[in-house]
């Protein structure tokens, strides 16, 4: 079976498994299977603007690679396929948890991160809601070394996967306890942390490892008794569950208090 296939199995499957645990083990109950915004998330987000926007992301990496012919290099064409692909994993998480972090702390990279906190529910499908700038800087960084330094055709596409997998898990509405791995393995227990209303300049940047929130003292988990409040001072204002809106609002002028979010 073509690697395609097996990626998309996987990606379906996962997200089946993700909404059967999130009825089963809810962390916020009340949830319902669709709640409002989750067509727009699902058929805007996650199937037009991912289908879009990685046919322009692979344009600007070939043309890129076309003025440079850097991949005829093939720096690392025969590493062994698991090194590459764990290169690319560890790599690209720190350059996500950096470009995170300046999202959350800089008026402009907010602006096209707002997006992905205006939710009042977090479930599985959440992870796929990022305005299409955040989205074009963010997957642009993050692919084109992968085809420049002559990595593997495969690479890409198990990145790709993993990318969906453990996104969706982080996002995911399950009670789960990670123990220790906590210190090392992102997920809901962290990461929901991350989409929650407090004062300050946000926390849990990490996207797989959150080693990085450790390291740098980002990292921030509450006693079992808290709960969090998802979304973003000034949300009210925002338009939640319209995508083209969304898209637009992100430029809007700034006024002389323009707030960042926590």
């Amino acid at each position: 079976m073509r690697l395609e296939y097996i990626s998309f199995i996987i990606i379906v499957g996962w997200a089946a498994i993700l909404a059967l645990l999130e009825r089963a083990f809810p962390y916020q109950v009340g949830y319902k299977v669709f709640r409002k915004g989750f067509w727009m998330d699902f058929f805007w987000y996650t199937l037009v603007q991912s289908y879009f926007l990685g046919l322009l992301i692979a344009w600007i990496i070939r043309t890129m690679d076309a003025n440079g012919s850097v991949s005829r290099l093939h720096l690392i064409t025969h590493w062994p396929l698991v090194l590459q692909v764990i290169l690319f994993l560890f790599t690209h998480d720190l350059w996500q948890y950096w470009f995170h972090r300046i999202q959350h702390r800089n008026r402009y990279f907010w602006r096209i991160h707002e997006a992905a906190h205006a939710t009042p529910e977090v479930d599985w499908l959440v992870g796929s809601r990022s305005h299409a700038l955040e989205i074009l800087i963010a997957q642009t960084v993050e692919f084109a070394p992968i085809v420049l330094l002559g990595a593997r055709p495969e690479v890409a596409l198990i990145k790709v996967t993993l990318d969906a997998v453990w996104g969706m898990y982080n996002h995911s509405n399950i009670n789960v306890n990670q123990g220790k791995l906590i210190y090392f393995f992102n997920g809901p227990q962290l990461h929901r942390w991350h989409h929650h209303v407090v004062d300050g300049r946000g926390c849990n940047f990490s996207t797989k490892f959150s080693v990085w929130d450790w390291i740098w003292h980002t990292a921030y988990l509450p006693g079992p008794d808290e709960r969090p409040i998802y979304g973003f001072r000034g949300i009210e204002k925002y338009p939640v569950y319209s995508y083209f809106e969304q898209l637009a609002f992100a430029f809007r002028r700034f006024g002389k208090k323009s707030s960042i979010s926590a």
